[in-house]
C-alpha cells in the first residue's frame, strides 16, 4: 500500500513524470537554496531525494527576495532524451503585483548537468511545457491580472516554445478561465485517446483547494469541463486527515495504471486547522471512465491516507541515518540554506574535520546573507539536538538551534554574551515579527561545549540544554508549534517548518561556531 503523504514536510506543488522504470517528482522550494527538490521512486511507495537542480547563482539568485517568494511550482517533462524543468522565481509579491520571471533548463539525466536557463516570460506562474506528438512544444501558465475589478487569476494561457531559437514564438491564447471554483492555476497537459486533457488547480492553495479536469480535441481548445468537477478536494470534510487537497499531476505506470500526485496538509489535532509541516505531497490512484473522464479509485472526491500500490516490484531505499556527523566533504541533500549558496565564504566542513564551522553573518530577520542551514520538519513527534562550541564576545554574536518558518515566525535557542551575565543561554521568540526573549536565562560561562535540544509533540515545543548530553535541563516555557504554520494569524505564506543551526555576528567580524553533529529523530507516523 501507498502510505500518504509520500513526501512529508514542506514539499508542495508536485510535478510527477515517469521515464522507463523511474518516477520523479519535483516540488517547490521558495526562498530555500538550492532551488527545486526532485524525489525518485521505482515503485511509487518508496521515495528518496535525488537532485537539487538549481544549485548555482547563474540558475537562481534569491538574495533579497521576500519570504514565500522564490521558486514556485516547478514542472518536469521529458522528450527525446532530455529532461525539461520549468520554474518561476518570484522576486516581489507586494500588494497586487507579482514580479516574477520564468525559465526552462534541460539535462540528459535527472542528476544533471543542468543547462543554463532560457528565459520564457513573466506573465504569470505555474508553467508546464507540453511536448506534442508532432514535435511542437507548448508552454501553458496561469495569467496574473493586477487591475482593479479584474480576476487576479485571469485564466490559463498558452504559447509555442521554439527550442532551437530558445524563446516563445507566435500568438498567446487564452484557453480557459476555469470553473466557478475560481483561482485557476497549476495547468498540466496530457494526451490520451484523441483528447488533450488539462488538469488545473482551483479554489486557492488553502482549505478550498481542488483539482479539476478539462479536455479538448485540439490543444488550443475549446476545453470542456468535467461535468462532475472537481476530481479531488477536501472541501466540506474538515475531519479528513488530509486537508487542502488539490494541484494535481498525473502519471501512467508501465502497466497502464494511473496515479495523481497532489498537495495536502495535516492539521494539528487541537482544532486550529494549522499545519506546521506545510503543504505535503500525496498520491491517489485514479481510473478512466468509459466516457473518458478520470475518477478517484474507490469513488468520491476525498484524498485517502492508504492507496493501493501499483503492480511493480518493491524498491525500498536504505534507511537514512538519524545523525549528521559532518564528516563528509559535502552536506547531505536534506540540507538547505536561506537564499544564498552554501559556500566557503560562510561555512566549512574542512577547517575543523568532523565539524561544521559557520561564520556569523546577518540576523534571522535578514533577506540577504544569513549563516543558517536547516532541514524540513517531516513529523510533529520528533527530537532534534546538536552540540556547539562558540565563544561570543558581545551580545551581537549568537549561535544555536533554531525552529524556523520565516523571519517573522521562529524560535531560537541561542548562546550569546552579555556584559553582566557573560556567556549564557536563552530562547528568542519571534511571532508575526514581534521579537521577545525568554526570562529563563542560564549562565554557561566556562563551558567549552554546549548541547542543545528541542522536543516537539504535535502542538507542543520545548527546548533543553546540557553540558554532557546525558543530563538535560528544560529552558523556556512550552511553545506552540502552530506559530510555524502557513496559516498562523492568516498570513499568506507557503512554506513549512524547518529545524536548523545558525550563527549571527551583527558586529561584522564573522565570529564562528563549530557544530559537532545534528540529530533528527522522528516518528514517521506522526
Amino acid at each position: 500500500m501507498i502510505q500518504n503523504p509520500i513526501l512529508r514536510g514542506f514539499n508542495p506543488d508536485a510535478s510527477i513524470i515517469r521515464t522507463g522504470d523511474d518516477y520523479y517528482i519535483a516540488t517547490s522550494t521558495f526562498e530555500w537554496f538550492p532551488g527545486v527538490l526532485i524525489h525518485h521512486s521505482r515503485d511509487l511507495v518508496h521515495w528518496r531525494p535525488a537532485a537539487r537542480p538549481l544549485d548555482r547563482l547563474s540558475l537562481l539568485d534569491l538574495k533579497g527576495i521576500p519570504s514565500s517568494g522564490g521558486i514556485w511550482a516547478p514542472s518536469l517533462s521529458y522528450s527525446e532524451g532530455l529532461y525539461y524543468l520549468c520554474y518561476t522565481n518570484v522576486v516581489g509579491r507586494r500588494g497586487v503585483y507579482k514580479d516574477l520571471h520564468n525559465y526552462v533548463i534541460t539535462a540528459p539525466a535527472i542528476e544533471g548537468p543542468w543547462s543554463e536557463p532560457v528565459y520564457l516570460n513573466s506573465s504569470g506562474f505555474d508553467h508546464f511545457l507540453f511536448h506534442d506528438t508532432d514535435g511542437r512544444k507548448w508552454l501553458f501558465n496561469m495569467q496574473w491580472d493586477f487591475r482593479k475589478n479584474h480576476n487576479r487569476f485571469a485564466g490559463i494561457i498558452m504559447q509555442e516554445f521554439n527550442p532551437e531559437k530558445g524563446k516563445l514564438i507566435g500568438p498567446v491564447k487564452l484557453v480557459t478561465q476555469g470553473t466557478s471554483l475560481g483561482v485557476t492555476e497549476g495547468p498540466m497537459i496530457y494526451q490520451r485517446n484523441g483528447y488533450y486533457y488539462l488538469l488545473v488547480a482551483e479554489g486557492g492553495t488553502g482549505i478550498n483547494h481542488s483539482a479539476t479536469l478539462l479536455r479538448s480535441r485540439t490543444i488550443d481548445g475549446p476545453y470542456e469541463i468535467d461535468p462532475e468537477y472537481p476530481l479531488l478536494t477536501s472541501v466540506g470534510t474538515p475531519d479528513l486527515p488530509l486537508q487542502k487537497a488539490g494541484h494535481g499531476s498525473l502519471v501512467e505506470t508501465q502497466n497502464g495504471e494511473w496515479y495523481m500526485s497532489h498537495i495536502c496538509s495535516r492539521p494539528l489535532p487541537d482544532g486550529s486547522r494549522l499545519s506546521p509541516l506545510g503543504r505535503e505531497t500525496s498520491l491517489q490512484r485514479v481510473v478512466w471512465t468509459d466516457d473518458g473522464w478520470l475518477r478517484l479509485a474507490g469513488g468520491g472526491r476525498s484524498p485517502k491516507l492508504e492507496v493501493e500500490s501499483p503492480d511493480l516490484p518493491p524498491h525500498p531505499f536504505p534507511v537514512e541515518p538519524e545523525r549528521e556527523h559532518f564528516d563528509e566533504k559535502r552536506l547531505s541533500i536534506h540540507w538547505n540554506s536561506l537564499r544564498i549558496p552554501m559556500d566557503e565564504t560562510w561555512m566549512s566542513l574542512s577547517e575543523r574535520p568532523g565539524h561544521l564551522r559557520l561564520y556569523g553573518q546577518e540576523s534571522l530577520y535578514s533577506w540577504n546573507r544569513q549563516s543558517l542551514i536547516a532541514r524540513r520538519l517531516q513529523s510533529l513527534d520528533c527530537e532534534i539536538s546538536t552540540c556547539v562550541e562558540f565563544e561570543p564576545e558581545t551580545f551581537t554574536q549568537m549561535a544555536g538551534l533554531v525552529l524556523f518558518y520565516d523571519e517573522s515566525d521562529h524560535f531560537y535557542l541561542r548562546i550569546s554574551h552579555d556584559e553582566y551575565l557573560g556567556k549564557h543561554l536563552a530562547v528568542i521568540f519571534s511571532q508575526q515579527g514581534v521579537y521577545d526573549e525568554s526570562e529563563d536565562i542560564v549562565s554557561i560561562e566556562g563551558w567549552k561545549r554546549c548541547y542543545l535540544k528541542t522536543v516537539i509533540h504535535q502542538e507542543k515545543i520545548q527546548f533543553y540544554y546540557s553540558s554532557d548530553s546525558e543530563q538535560w535541563k528544560l529552558i523556556s516555557p512550552e511553545l506552540y508549534s502552530g506559530v510555524l504554520a502557513d496559516e498562523y494569524m492568516d498570513k499568506l505564506s507557503f512554506t513549512g517548518a524547518f529545524a536548523g543551526i545558525c550563527v549571527q555576528d551583527l558586529k561584522g567580524t564573522k565570529r564562528h561556531a563549530d557544530f559537532d553533529y545534528f540529530d533528527y529523530k522522528y516518528d514517521w507516523n506522526a
